[in-house]
């Protein structure tokens, strides 16, 4: 960002006029369905494929081949629209939208236009903004063009046909934070859905941002589209590039710099935008009703049917753990961050009695356990550690069997996949020591030499007895009762300050 502009929340100053802008943004975000076919066809869909090893007549745009629509697909779309409260069309269609491209077989996509199979709804963020969606529809995808082979282009039809959402946004966002902030939250709700990976590292979620700034104030200016971003990070570098950009461009006052509705690229090693296209309007598109696909009719059982099958969204998970479960905002995200991991911590909750200890483990230890480059498990439901597993070792540890630190060897251990807690601790000789007798002399045995420490003690520096605390702990193997271990430090340390009779 040049130095005649700075941030000052929401908006940019102009150090020079002292004029506040802001942008203004909406996305265009397509995410891939999890149907095991693609839209108008049997083809798999498989990530990874051989290229052009999943194709067939109809997505590869044969003369005399005809789409069916994958009922699946359509049960995917509206359970997403109905996760954003947008309202359901009962009859919706099917429109060609023409354009060339190498990827783009049939030189037209299926997809829908003025007769969406939905339309309204929203995402609300973590600053009670809401972000109104105009509409979400259904379309396929084109294929995959890879233009860095010199002089020739080389062409994947595998992804062709492959069944997208497309959701399509107001333009109520006003900075990059904000965008990421949306699409994080369109991204959790389509995989609580059940509709989608979202895994934007498998190009299942791809995003377009149209973007204009004005002054604080001021009407809309000429927005600008950047296409084809395919990552967070991108989004939020290429607004932080092209809104200062339309910023300078407007205080220059030089007519040949002023933004133009064009399609922009983003350049991530350099990290500006660059000129792609102008701007195509609707009507470049040739658009007309797909004469091959009857008009969609959605009955009221099928949309029940799908709102039936959707599950507790993040947000209001997030809100019920703070609420109930008495978590903190930071635990209720990280626990929510996926389905797969905020059922597997409600499972453990609700076997042990004990939310805030099941966050902790769950939050933290078995996160850890899952990024660990030597565990074989690509999700929470892949460890061996099932919720009744990490349940039962947090009974333990609440009834003092064994302590924290052996705990947590254990979870290594049941990681591993070497049985039951009970099992682990019984095998391995972990139980907690309470044995007064043994944990006085291991207590005995630390404080010799270490004066300071009970002086410190004795003058109300409580904490210095920490330094006595480990050598106890080490001297029993981890196993000592870390709470009985303080307990008879201050007990030893009080008795010896006692006057002698």
């Amino acid at each position: 960002m040049s130095e005649a502009l700075c941030r000052e929340g929401a908006a940019w100053v102009s150090a020079v006029t002292g004029t506040r802008w802001v942008g203004v943004i909406g996305l265009e975000v397509h995410a891939q369905l999890a149907t095991n076919s693609k839209l108008f066809c049997s083809c798999e869909v498989r990530f990874g494929a051989p290229p052009n090893s999943l194709t067939c007549p109809v997505c590869t745009g044969q003369p005399g081949s005809l789409p069916v629509l994958n009922a699946a697909a359509l049960g995917l779309a509206v359970r997403t629209a109905l996760a954003v409260g947008a309202d359901v069309a009962a009859e919706s269609k099917f429109d060609r939208k023409h354009y060339f491209y190498c990827d783009i077989p049939k030189n037209y996509q299926i997809s829908q236009y003025d007769r969406p199979f939905c339309t309204g709804g929203g995402i609300r963020l973590a600053s009670g903004r809401f972000v109104r969606l105009t509409r979400i529809h259904l379309e396929e995808d084109a294929g995959k063009a890879i233009h860095d082979r010199g002089e020739h282009t080389l062409v994947d039809l595998n992804r062709a046909g492959v069944a997208l959402i497309e959701s399509v946004s107001e333009a109520d966002l006003e900075t990059p934070e904000e965008a990421v902030e949306y699409l994080e939250a369109l991204k959790e709700i389509i995989r609580y859905a059940g509709a989608g990976e979202a895994d934007m590292e498998k190009g299942q979620l791809r995003c377009d941002v149209n973007v204009s700034v004005r002054p604080e104030g001021e009407a809309w200016r000429t927005k600008v589209e950047i296409k084809n971003l395919n990552s967070f990070r991108h989004v939020r570098e290429a607004l932080e590039y092209e809104i200062p950009r339309q910023i300078e461009a407007y205080e220059s006052g030089e007519s040949a710099r002023l933004p133009r509705q064009e399609t922009r690229l983003f350049d991530a090693s350099a990290g500006v935008t660059r000129t792609m296209r102008t701007k195509e309007e609707a009507r470049d598109y040739r658009y007309f009703t797909e004469p091959d696909l009857p008009p969609i009719t959605l009955t009221e059982a099928f949309v029940e049917r799908q709102r039936g099958l959707l599950c507790e969204l993040p947000q209001a998970r997030r809100r019920r753990y703070r609420e109930e479960l008495g978590l903190s905002e930071y635990d209720a995200r990280v626990l929510t961050g996926t389905r797969e991991v905020a059922d597997y911590f409600e499972a453990v909750a609700r076997l042990c009695g004990r939310p805030k200890e099941a966050a902790n483990w769950v939050a933290n230890d078995l996160s850890r356990a899952l990024a660990d480059p030597e565990v074989a498990a690509g999700s929470i439901d892949e460890l061996p550690v099932k919720p009744f597993d990490l349940a039962e070792l947090i009974e333990l540890v609440a009834a003092g069997t064994i302590n924290t630190t052996g705990a947590r060897e254990v979870l290594g251990l049941m990681v591993a996949g070497s049985g039951s807690p009970r099992e682990i601790v019984a095998e391995r000789g972990l139980e907690q020591v309470d044995d007064e007798a043994s944990l006085e002399a291991w207590c005995r045995e630390a404080l010799e030499g270490r004066e300071q420490v009970a002086a410190d003690v004795r003058a109300g520096r409580t904490k210095a007895i920490g330094a006595v605390v480990g050598p106890v702990m080490k001297a029993s193997g981890g196993k000592a009762n870390p709470q009985r271990v303080r307990e008879i430090l201050l007990r030893l340390i009080a008795e010896d300050d006692q006057p002698r009779p």
